[in-house]
């Protein structure tokens, strides 16, 4: 299962991320809360209709993110502590994968869930936020202890759906003819532009380096664990990511036709698929900058901003045309292990990638945080030594770790405090709707 925070103090007791201990009750309890409050301000501008829409399999409704958020804790932290079920029926309907704990509804069919009602979710997750503060508030330093590590995993798991309701919104709304605004951009700015000088290449001399999470780095999901060593060979990693001209420049030149710039699995992609830009994107092949829908509505794409909506197929296409190559993980992880995590991220307000220039100065990252999240070459699987955790809670990561690619960094949707260099997310190749894009490496032998 994903492990709890595991860096311990003088006084033995473990810490937390955000640098509370687990016998804190009133910071677990606000930390907890202003979680779930978070979530509910995501879905604030949905109606109820809104809330039920479901634009494909792989995503699902807002209304069941809530629903299903609130389930984990009901399941993994109230029912094991005595709690009886909110809702016999609410197990099977709000399980998302769980075996262990029983059947559930089908994915596909998530959007069919009329009932419960919108407004039923908002009492399921009252009662659940109630029991929730009862229970730390009346446990002892042992008991909270125990909950620690299924608490921080719950806070975690909702700050994932967080920006999964962004994304799945935006899949909903992108598929009304529409186009309906789900937030309006911030008042008084323009969209950035920036300069579009070609990055620069960041030089790493390779070695022996460690990866993964340490056990005293705080709280970490089971996929970033065990740290292990890894021999990188030299390589460069370009300063900020793949940019709108680039891909405007790729779609022109043919990119999208040419077979030799594809894998061959992506180049039957783009053959089943159609595609002839990044999602969401409408190129006018006379005009000049493209239009991307957001949340913010559809826009002009700045030219200088991190392109968006790229599966890993276009990602290592555009990569190979541009004469370079995606990053392993690994190489992503080392050059961002000792940079903070600084850049556009939700907390900012605009939900769409921004250029550099939009900044009030360069990122000292050089964009490796927020914006987009960025594709690598690595495919998602176990690090050496990685065994899931007993119970339903192991099936968290481990299961998934076959036919899927890692991309780090995290984007404009997430929250910042959520991300950090070890930190792994995974997609299958064909992605789009996610706020994914990616950065160029090199050999340097």
């Amino acid at each position: 299962m994903a492990r709890a925070p595991a860096a311990t103090d003088a006084a033995g007791e473990v810490e937390l991320r955000r640098g509370f201990t687990i016998v804190d009750r009133n910071r677990w309890i606000e930390r907890y809360l202003a979680t779930r409050a978070e979530t509910e301000r995501l879905a604030a501008p949905l109606s109820d209709e809104d809330q039920m829409l479901q634009a494909m399999a792989d995503a699902s409704p807002v209304k069941w993110h809530r629903a299903h958020t609130t389930w984990f804790f009901e399941t993994f932290v109230l029912l094991p502590s005595g709690a009886r079920e909110h809702h016999p029926q609410y197990r099977y309907l709000f399980n998302s994968y769980y075996e262990a704990v029983g059947p559930r509804h089908p994915r596909p069919q998530r959007g069919l869930l009329s009932r419960p009602s919108a407004r039923d979710i908002d009492a399921y997750r009252r009662a659940v936020d109630g029991r929730v503060v009862a229970l730390l508030d009346a446990a002892d330093d042992d008991q909270r202890r125990r909950l620690a590590p299924t608490l921080a995993l719950g806070i975690a798991h909702e700050e994932q759906h967080q920006e999964l309701i962004l994304t799945d919104v935006l899949a909903a709304l992108a598929a009304n003819a529409l186009e309906p605004v789900y937030v309006a951009a911030p008042a008084g700015e323009a969209a950035p532009e920036g300069d579009l000088e070609p990055p620069e290449w960041v030089e790493h001399q390779g070695g022996l380096v460690h990866a993964g999470a340490k056990p005293e780095s705080g709280f970490a999901f089971d996929n970033e664990s065990p740290s292990h060593r890894v021999f990188l060979e030299p390589f460069a990693l370009a300063s900020r990511p793949i940019v709108n001209a680039e891909v405007l420049a790729f779609a022109r030149d043919g990119g999208y036709r040419r077979a030799s710039l594809w894998l061959s699995e992506g180049w039957d992609w783009v053959q089943r698929s159609g595609a002839a830009a990044p999602g969401y994107t409408e190129i006018d092949a006379d005009a000049g900058a493209p239009t991307c829908f957001g949340l913010h509505g559809r826009r002009p794409a700045s030219l200088a901003s991190p392109a968006a909506h790229l599966s890993y197929y276009e990602a290592d296409a555009i990569a190979r045309w541009l004469g370079a190559r995606l990053p392993t993980e690994i190489e992503w992880e080392h050059r961002a292990e000792r940079l903070p995590v600084a850049g556009h991220f939700r907390d900012d307000g605009w939900l769409v990638p921004r250029a550099p220039g939009a900044a009030s100065a360069r990122s000292p990252n050089h964009g490796l945080f927020g914006d987009v999240w960025e594709w690598t070459s690595s495919a998602y699987g176990p690090y050496p030594g990685f065994a899931a955790g007993d119970g339903a809670l192991g099936e968290y990561n481990g299961k998934f770790m076959v036919g899927q690619m890692v991309l780090r960094g995290g984007s404009c949707l997430s929250n910042r405090a959520h991300l950090r260099a070890t930190y792994r997310n995974f997609w299958p190749p064909a992605t789009r709707f996610q706020m994914s894009g990616a950065r160029l490496a090199r050999d340097l032998r």
